[in-house]
């Protein structure tokens, strides 16, 4: 027995330095080889706008058969105007991913009229931009609903036929307030930190079930100027950068083409989260405002700062 277990501390030493040393490769040179997503089924939720929508440009553009949810129909037509643009192919459906019972009718619509999702997008989001106590139940529920129900209601959708054929890739978005909170985003950053232990967990369970065709990818943007966060301004942007839509757009899909199970924009964010579990809160706290992210959504002027009862604007 005490020889078994300094065996396998060995074997998981080895491995473990092995792993550090690729991993350190990918961090710096992210040198390894796009794979094709030509005539793949793609599906992107929020796709009516934002982050959603530049993703699907891209992947149109790469000749993978694009599949479009939003609940803003306006947002889904615009969307569509730009893959016919490229000459993509794309089917939009109108779903709310917060309910459960939509996702699921419009899942089976998914498979009955296109064929079994070989990439899942999760980019939906919600914010609302309030204090906790400011905020109503409605609003913490529909917060949470979107942001982190809906990427779980759609994996478990599609995953299945993706494990059967070990073929697939679950690409959830994140946040750094999902790895870092803020002040006056404790929702948003709550749901966020459940995507992101929602996603590593996942990935966690796909490895160890030995499929290895199937992917995982984690995104943690900070600030991207997609209008969803309108009036917010970074106090010091040569440090944490206001992050460009394309620019990261061109990011995320290099981090999806490579299989990287994580990333995160910009590179000072691995910092930054190391550096929370090093030292000690009150630290932390010194830290937070001297970037003055306690000040963040001082200015944010979203619709659900001054409408509480509604839902805050999709990414």
């Amino acid at each position: 027995m005490d020889m078994q277990i300094i065996f396998d501390g060995i074997t998981a030493v080895r491995n473990i330095f092995a792993a550090f040393f690729l991993s350190w490769i990918r961090f710096f040179f992210s040198g390894y080889k796009k794979k094709s997503v030509t005539e793949e089924i793609v599906l992107i939720t929020g796709a009516g706008s934002g982050m959603g929508q530049g993703m699907a440009m891209e992947f149109a553009k790469l000749g993978a058969v694009v599949v479009l949810w939003d609940v803003n129909n306006k947002g889904l037509e615009e969307t569509v105007k730009m893959v016919k643009a490229v000459e993509g192919v794309c089917h939009t459906y109108i779903c709310d991913v917060s309910d459960r019972a939509a996702v699921r009718e419009t899942a089976d619509k998914v498979r009955s009229e296109v064929g079994d999702v070989t990439m899942l997008v999760n980019s939906a989001g919600v914010v609302a931009g309030r204090r906790l106590l400011d905020l109503t139940d409605q609003q913490i529920e529909h917060t949470f609903g979107v942001n982190l129900m809906g990427p779980i209601w759609t994996t478990k959708e599609f995953l299945p036929s993706m494990l059967e054929n070990n073929q697939g890739h679950i690409v959830n978005m994140a946040s750094s307030c999902g790895l870092i909170g803020l002040s006056h985003l404790t929702d948003y950053s709550a749901s966020k930190f459940g995507v992101v232990g929602f996603t590593q967990t996942l990935n966690y369970e796909i490895h160890f079930s030995g499929h290895d065709g199937v992917h995982t990818t984690l995104v943690c943007p900070s600030f991207v100027t997609t209008g969803m966060f309108q009036g917010c301004r970074m106090a010091f942007p040569l440090l944490i950068p206001e992050l460009e839509q394309n620019a990261t757009v061109q990011r995320i899909m290099h981090a999806i083409l490579t299989n990287q199970s994580e990333v995160y924009i910009p590179r000072l964010v691995y910092f930054m989260n190391s550096l929370k579990t090093i030292i000690p809160v009150s630290a932390m706290l010194e830290v937070i405002r001297f970037f003055r992210a306690d000040k963040f959504m001082h200015s944010f002027v979203g619709r659900g700062k001054d409408e509480l009862s509604l839902p805050a604007k999709e990414e």
